[in-house]
């Protein structure tokens, strides 16, 4: 296969090109097969959420290939002109900043935006979390109990009226829980996010809630077995696709920052040398 020649300038003309269309159907496929394994050690709930992704993602990417591969034009920039110099001395030559090749993700979310996002999702599952007491006429206290229940070995024995009033040690445990979980949750998030920017929103208000509260069906009664018998799932799902909303929406709202995994290692490990930086004047010194 004989390589082509260089073109010139005027031989290129800028126009669209047709580049491979991204998809996100191939983590889905790999999220389902994890899911529907996992099932075997966990509850059948589990498997069937697995092979639902499967199907999905299976479906999808034959769809992205089959019966072509789908493409998407992005613009073709011209090549720089050639440079060409007729100075007779040897300059040293410059480190390149920036990498030729994409490494994916290339902007990502500080660590502040996760927080942020994490904290906002947090009061508005507080929020759903109270409405729902109130509304099943059990008290805005009844859900931060049953939060902290599994810390409180008497609360196996409770009644609904004892689980109803206002207990600082329960209320104290239930806070302490609720925020390092928000905050973790959302740090995920903003760590999550970049890998489908353009719908952020589907991935943190539908499928990470939906795949959380399988997970926490098939392990709950472990952890806090009063939850597992008192919980209202319809209303736990609801909080938690209105965490996964807000959090998303705040966290995608940040600035973001470029990654340095693009630039070369010299740059990265805060190496001094010639040739890493321009300096004023260097031109005139040589």
């Amino acid at each position: 296969m004989m390589a082509a020649g260089p073109r010139s300038q005027e031989d290129v003309s800028p126009g669209p090109i047709a580049v491979p269309a991204p998809t996100a159907s191939p983590i889905v496929l790999a999220c389902g097969l994890l899911l529907l394994f996992a099932g075997m050690a966990t509850s059948a709930a589990v498997s069937v959420l697995g092979a639902v992704a499967t199907i999905a993602g299976m479906i999808g990417w034959f769809r992205d290939v089959l019966p072509r591969a789908a493409h998407e034009s992005v613009p073709e920039q011209p090549p720089p002109p050639p440079v060409a110099t007729a100075r007779p001395k040897v300059v040293h030559l410059h480190v390149v900043r920036e990498s030729r090749r994409a490494r994916l993700p290339v902007e990502i979310y500080p660590v502040s935006a996760g927080i942020k996002g994490g904290l906002a999702g947090g009061l508005a599952m507080a929020i759903l979390a109270m409405l729902y007491g109130a509304l099943s006429g059990n008290g805005i206290w009844y859900p931060i109990n049953l939060l902290s229940a599994g810390f409180f070995p008497g609360s196996l024995t409770a009644t609904t009226a004892e689980l109803s009033g206002f207990q600082l040690a329960s209320f104290v445990v239930a806070v302490a829980i609720h925020l390092s979980t928000s905050v973790g949750v959302g740090l995920l998030y903003g760590a999550m996010l970049p890998m489908l920017p353009r719908r952020p929103i589907v991935l943190a208000g539908i499928a990470a809630p939906l795949l959380w509260s399988g997970l926490l069906h098939s392990i709950i009664g472990i952890v806090n077995p009063v939850l597992n018998q008192r919980v209202d799932w319809f209303w736990f799902v609801v909080s938690q696709v209105g965490f996964g909303i807000v959090a998303g929406i705040v966290v995608s709202k940040q600035e973001r920052i470029r990654t340095w995994q693009g630039l070369p290692l010299a740059i990265r490990a805060g190496i001094e040398a010639s040739g890493l930086a321009d300096e004023p004047g260097e031109e005139g010194q040589r």
